[in-house]
């Protein structure tokens, strides 16, 4: 089997099962994989896609749960999507804090950012850092 490169993130949630119901119902994500951890409510690994894309997600392990020195992650997940505005709507509707809502890009493209359902940075939108410039 080929490897396929990719750099996926890995989100780390207190609550993992409703993270990733949040992930799914208010971004669209579906559900990959899912692996019950031990405990329960508990989850050991999951994949969720979107677009072709994944990212995973986890309750905390023990080498996990570290804070970063600032005691404040830095961590933000940017995704690449056809329309900003119907999935704004869409995550909006489905509960989403959002922070800023659709707008345009100096640098191209129209997108908004939100937090999900323990406060990570996600912004959503039609610029694709990997096309050409114009």
């Amino acid at each position: 089997m080929a490897l396929r490169p990719a750099i996926i993130p890995g989100l780390v949630y207190e609550n993992a099962p409703a993270g990733i119901a949040f992930l799914c119902d208010a971004f669209g994500f579906e559900r990959h994989v899912v692996v019950p951890g031990e405990q329960p409510h508990e989850i050991a690994h999951a994949q969720l896609v979107l677009n072709g894309c994944m990212v995973m997600v986890s309750s905390p392990h023990a080498h996990e749960t570290a804070s970063p020195p600032s005691g404040r992650a830095k961590l933000w997940i940017y995704v690449v999507i056809a329309d900003p505005d119907a999935h704004y709507a869409a995550s909006r509707a489905a509960g989403a804090s959002i922070i800023a809502p659709p707008h345009d890009n100096d640098y191209g493209g129209r997108g908004y950012e939100t937090h999900d359902s323990e406060g990570n940075i996600w912004s959503f939108g039609s610029y694709d850092p990997w096309a050409e410039p114009a």
